[in-house]
């Protein structure tokens, strides 16, 4: 079986993303296996912290390293990919041997594609993740779903997606399945 591993944007216990990460679990279920990426304990970046390797992100690249392909969650944050996000992609884009800076990261050609929930903002953050995906050498995989937060989740806490966006995130689970092929 095919090993999916899920990045969620937000850190926050029982975030929106994480909640959609959840249903996309669902449509994934006996087609891969689904991991989430803990990189809650990773710093922000910075060179004078590349040597020796964090086990933080000896940890991370060995999720990267096991997965056939890559899924973000993500909010949107002032219409752009969220620092944590971001923060780790940094991270991860590094190349392997830092002696050849051009040389692969452990995300070279990985599959990757990104679903995001918010009540706006969706267009400029799709287009921010797609002008960086490229850039750090991974390969996007269909189109990236959209979600709109039910007004009644900002009390209850809890999201409830629209049939259009589970048929959408089922989509993409297809789409990125079918890439892995």
């Amino acid at each position: 079986m095919v090993n999916v591993l899920f990045l969620v944007g937000s850190l926050r216990d029982g975030s929106f993303s994480h909640q959609m990460a959840k249903e996309a679990e669902k449509l994934l279920k006996g087609k891969a296996n689904v991991t989430y990426l803990d990189y809650s304990q990773v710093p922000v970046f910075n060179q004078d912290l590349e040597t020796p390797v964090l086990p933080a992100i000896t940890a991370a690249r060995e999720a990267v390293k096991q997965a056939d392909a890559i899924w973000i969650f993500s909010p949107v944050y002032n219409y752009g990919i969220p620092g944590p996000v971001k923060n780790i992609l940094d991270w991860l884009s590094r190349a392997l041997d830092l002696s050849n800076p051009k040389g692969p990261s452990i995300l070279q050609d990985k599959l990757i594609t990104v679903s995001a929930v918010a009540n706006g903002g969706h267009e400029p953050l799709f287009a921010a993740y797609k002008a960086l995906l490229p850039f750090i050498r991974t390969q996007i995989v269909g189109e990236f779903t959209g979600s709109p937060i039910n007004p009644e989740a900002w009390g209850t806490g809890q999201l409830i997606l629209s049939e259009e966006t589970l048929s959408q995130l089922e989509q993409q689970a297809n789409d990125l399945l079918e890439a892995i092929q």
